[in-house]
Formats: structure tokens, C-alpha cells, sequence
């Protein structure tokens, strides 16, 4: 938890002036049950109106004096607790922007969301309230002890005995309570995740009828959300009533024994007032410090949370690395007998993949389902690092490369179409910020994307929903094409990204990545022949393995995968006209 404190270094003054002014606060609070003795043991006894009037001011002074420091207090608090969330929640997502897709996959999404979510929430209002509290609550109970001291020794030995026994009803229901806010904290998490499926899979939960399942499953975690908090709210609601118990006892026992030593002279009926004054005074402080101890345990398992994610180093970073320059006459982009795994994998997802790449050439890569078509690919921008072998572009291990220079000179299209809130300009200019319109308009025109932009009502300032609801799959796809070229890459990467686009379309677009992409080297990613048949080279994934590399021809020939895969989509006339 002391480790998120460094997110307080720019609130200094904040986290200075907060509790100084709870702390004169507190001094005024202390002061009252004093000036209620005086008003009953002088202007009451006396029957001096001018004096209880006098007094009477003294008190309503001293609350407006209370309110305006409370105020303060709780303005600095606010300030610096939410700039402490804001700092923590950037730094959090700046680190987890540096993790790798192992890390992600790894962690899962729901978790991240939840830490960046709820989790920092937690931390935010448990800082709020210490500032606050933290000094001002035992600052309460001590001066109430001291306080009662001056005024009867024999009767401050009731709160001596009584403090210890409130403070250990409270201690023992937060060490029942505590560890079941831990567990209500990972239920949240796996309510996060059946939320985010439900929302993401919301089309495909419908195309099967699944609504009553889905409910079913998310009512059975809600529920015990639910149960969690009920239990853990019904033992935290026994605090109340039994610390008012003991502290009525208390009372009690000071008004039996005061009332004694009133009747001797000992001590007056004012001073008495005064004593249950600064028994409600300690008990209120301890019922603050149970509510600053409950806050604090659920800071401590969030920041616990936070700071696990702080832990996790990327396993791919650019630390280090300073802008390289290209191999003369190198390959574009060469594998060198590369190995790959992922992270909750024992066995390569890759293994021993070889081949090279020119400048300018337009490469296919083909295979069945899982066969590490789009794994190979990944490796490319260093989205993971290889677990044997070496990766190059332009002759140059991309392990030595900055990420912004190495991710410069790739456009890549993944096989979800991702677009964000915005218009089609600002979604154009995710490669190159300073892209104009006429290269966005060239982009487009690439990507056959061109002609539906230009038919919306504002073209490139049109808005686009949230993913691109707005569009259908076949639009999404080419504008994310189009984003890809926008800057003229050095490497276009698209990863079967025409599979929702129309035979004739993709044709189209097959012929101007032909025809438009001069010197720059293309990877296409694609299950269907018709998309790949006319490239430089054409690699065959297999399990992981490389089957074949060559052209068309080549492979139909030579490589029994390749002809299998043709002859699956079109007839053996087709084939042979083809080849």
C-alpha cells in the first residue's frame, strides 16, 4: 500500500494542510463539553442569562469554527485524493500499454479493467479518508482521555477500561469482515469478465437463443456477490449497536458514580455533563477509526492488486535500444529458424520456421485453422518475442529496434476490424498524424473504400460509433485496409482481413495492392486460394512447420497441402486453368 504513496508527491501541501486542519478541528470539538460544564456550573447555577448567552456564543463560534476547518480539511483531502487516482490510474495504464500480448493474455483483460476500474476507486477513497481520519481519530480519543483527567481521575478510570473494550469489539469484527472483502474483490473480478462476454458476444448470445443461460450464469455470480455482502454487511452492522451498548454502559456507570461525588463536592453536575461528552466523543473517534480501518483494508487489497500488475515486467521491451540503420541489400524480412510458445503452452506454436522476404515482394501465407499463420505475423511488429531463432527486418534484429521505429515502418490489418469513436479522418490518421487528405483519399481508393466514404453525408468527418457499429463488416474491414496504407509503410501486414468482403471486391482490391504498392513488401494473411494465387510467394503453414514455399504453380505441384487446399475450393478445371 506505501508504495502507491509516491502518487501523493505533487499533493504535498495537500496531504499537509488536510489533517492539520482535522486536527483543529478536533481541538475545537474537545473544547465544547468544557464550555457546556461552565454554562450548567456557572450561568445555570446562578441564573446569569448574560452569562449563558456569553457561553452560548462561545459554543455556536466554536462549531462554525469546526465546520469551516472540516470543510478545508475535506476540500485539500478531495483535492489530493483525486489527483493521487488520476496520477495512479495513468501510470497504470501507461504500464500496462508497455506490457506484451503474453502479459495480457496472461493477466486477462476482465482483470486489467477491474484494477483500472474499482480497484483504484477503492484506493482513491481509502486515501480520501485517510487524510482525514488518520490523525484526527486517535487525536479524539487521547484528548478525550486527557480532558477527562483534568476533571476526575477516579471517573477517567471507567474510560480506561471501557476504551480497550471497544476497541476490541471493533477489532474483532474487522477480522471477520476483512478477509471476506478480499473475496467479495475476486467475485467482482469474475462478474467484470461474464459482463464483458456478454456484452462482446452479445449477437452470437442471441443467434443461439443462449439469453436464459447467460442470465443464469450471471445471476448464480451475482448472487453470491450479493450473499458475500450481505454477510459481510450484517457483522459489520453489529458494531453500532454493541459498541452503543457498552458505551450507554459506560455512561451509566459515570452518571451512578459522578452523581456520588456531585453529592460530596468532589465534583460538579457540569463536570459530569462534560464526561459523557467525551464518551460519545471516544466512542465516535473509535467508530471513525473502524470505518478508516475498513477502508484501509480494502485499500491494502486493491493496492496489493495494483501493484501486482506494477510487477509484471514485459517480457518484450525496447529499453535501451537506439534508432538502427537498414543492411545494405538486405532482405526486407527474413526468419531464422524461429521457435515460438505461448506463455500456458509446453509445446511451439512455431517450430524451426525459416524464409526471406525482398523488398517489394507481395507474400502469401496459407494453412488450416491453427496451422500459426497469424502467430508468424505477430512476430513480425514484436508483438511476442520468438522463443528460439531470430526475426530481422532489413537485416537488422528487431530486438535491437526502438518499438516506434520498428512499428513505423509496418501497416498492419488484424483479423478483427477495430475502428474508434471519431470520424473516418481521425480513424485514418492513427498511422500518421500528419497524414493529409489527399493521402487518405489515396488510401482509401486502395482499400475500395473510396466510393461508400464519399456517399456519407459529412465523408471524412462522418462519425464512427464505438468499434464501428455504425458500419457494416465489409466497410469496417476496408477502412481499416485503408488505415494500414495511410503513410506509405515500408511493410503491410493484412491478416485475412477480406474475409467479409465480396468476391468482386476483394478482386478489386487484390488488383490495386498489385498495381499500387510498389516497394512495399506485403504479407497476406488469407484462407481463400483466389486471394493469394497471384503473389511473389506463397508460404504453406502446417501445424506450426512451414510445408512449402514457391509460387503457385510451384506448390500445386510439389506441395500435396497446397493442392489439397486448392482442390477444396475450386474444381480441378479451375486448377489447372489457373496454373
Amino acid at each position: 500500500m506505501f508504495k502507491l504513496f509516491r502518487y501523493l508527491k505533487n499533493y504535498k501541501k495537500e496531504s499537509v494542510i488536510g489533517p492539520l486542519f482535522k486536527l483543529i478541528e478536533a481541538c475545537f470539538e474537545l473544547a465544547v463539553p468544557l464550555v457546556m460544564a461552565n454554562i450548567i456550573d456557572i450561568g445555570i447555577k446562578n441564573e446569569d442569562m448574560g452569562y449563558i448567552l456569553k457561553m452560548g456564543g462561545v459554543m455556536v463560534l466554536l462549531g462554525f469554527l469546526g465546520l469551516a476547518c472540516s470543510l478545508t480539511a475535506q476540500f485539500f483531502a478531495a483535492k489530493a485524493s483525486v489527483g493521487f487516482g488520476t496520477a495512479l490510474r495513468t501510470d497504470l495504464l501507461k504500464h500496462i500499454n508497455k506490457l506484451s500480448y503474453t502479459e495480457i493474455d496472461k493477466i486477462g483483460s476482465s482483470t486489467l479493467v477491474t484494477r483500472m476500474t474499482a480497484d483504484i476507486n477503492t484506493a482513491q477513497s481509502g486515501v480520501n479518508i485517510l487524510l482525514r481520519l488518520l490523525l484526527r481519530s486517535p487525536f479524539i480519543v487521547i484528548g478525550a482521555v486527557i480532558m477527562a483527567f483534568t476533571i476526575s481521575v477516579k471517573l477517567t478510570l471507567i474510560f480506561l477500561v471501557i476504551a480497550p473494550c471497544l476497541a476490541f469489539v471493533i477489532y474483532k469484527i474487522m477480522s471477520i469482515t476483512i478477509p471476506r472483502y478480499k473475496h467479495i474483490q475476486k467475485t467482482l473480478d469474475r462478474t467484470n469478465l461474464l459482463t464483458g462476454e456478454a456484452l462482446t458476444g452479445a449477437r452470437v448470445i442471441r443467434a443461439f437463443s443462449r439469453q436464459q443461460d447467460e442470465e443464469k450464469e450471471f445471476r448464480q455470480i451475482t448472487d453470491e456477490l450479493t450473499d458475500l455482502q450481505i454477510k459481510a454487511g450484517r457483522i459489520n452492522a453489529l458494531m453500532n449497536p454493541m459498541t452503543y451498548v457498552i458505551v450507554n454502559i459506560a455512561i451509566a456507570v459515570i452518571i451512578r458514580a459522578g452523581a456520588g461525588q456531585v453529592f460530596r463536592g468532589t465534583i460538579s453536575q457540569g463536570e459530569v455533563i462534560a464526561l459523557i461528552n467525551y464518551m460519545n466523543q471516544i466512542l465516535l473517534a473509535l467508530l471513525a477509526m473502524a470505518i478508516l480501518v475498513t477502508n484501509i483494508t480494502k485499500m491494502q487489497a486493491s493496492a496489493i492488486r495494483i501493484n501486482d500488475i506494477f510487477a509484471v515486467s514485459p517480457s518484450v521491451s525496447d529499453d535501451g535500444n537506439i534508432e538502427v540503420k537498414a543492411v545494405e541489400n538486405a532482405p526486407c524480412v527474413e526468419f531464422k529458424d524461429v521457435s515460438f510458445s505461448y506463455h500456458d503452452s509446453e509445446e511451439y506454436a512455431l517450430e524451426n520456421i525459416s524464409f526471406t522476404v525482398g523488398r517489394g515482394e507481395t507474400v502469401g501465407i496459407i494453412g488450416g485453422t491453427g496451422s500459426g499463420k497469424s502467430t508468424v505475423i505477430n512476430l513480425i511488429p514484436r508483438f511476442y518475442d520468438v522463443s528460439k531463432g531470430q526475426v530481422l527486418v532489413d537485416g537488422v534484429d528487431i530486438k535491437k529496434y526502438p518499438f516506434r521505429q520498428l512499428r513505423k515502418k509496418i501497416g498492419l490489418v488484424p483479423q478483427r476490424a477495430v475502428l474508434f469513436k471519431g470520424t473516418i479522418r481521425d480513424n485514418m490518421k492513427w498511422r500518421d498524424k500528419s497524414a493529409s487528405d489527399d493521402e487518405i483519399i489515396s488510401a482509401l481508393k486502395l482499400a475500395q473504400a473510396y466510393d461508400f466514404v464519399m456517399e456519407k453525408p459529412d465523408k471524412l468527418d462522418e462519425m464512427i460509433l464505438q468499434e464501428g457499429k455504425n458500419l457494416s463488416g465489409g466497410q469496417r474491414q476496408r477502412l481499416t485496409i485503408a488505415r494500414a496504407f495511410v503513410g506509405s509503410p515500408e511493410i503491410v501486414i493484412l491478416d485475412d482481413s477480406a474475409s467479409a468482403l465480396d468476391l468482386a471486391t476483394d478482386a478489386r482490391l487484390r488488383k490495386a495492392i498489385a498495381e499500387q504498392t510498389s516497394g512495399m513488401t506485403v504479407f497476406i494473411v488469407s484462407q481463400r486460394i483466389s486471394s493469394i494465387k497471384n503473389v511473389d510467394k506463397i508460404i504453406v503453414m502446417d501445424d506450426g512447420r512451414i510445408a512449402g514455399i514457391g509460387t503457385h504453380q510451384e506448390l500445386y505441384r510439389n506441395c500435396s497441402i497446397y493442392r489439397e487446399i486448392c482442390l477444396s475450393q475450386l474444381s480441378e478445371q479451375e486448377v489447372n486453368g489457373i496454373g
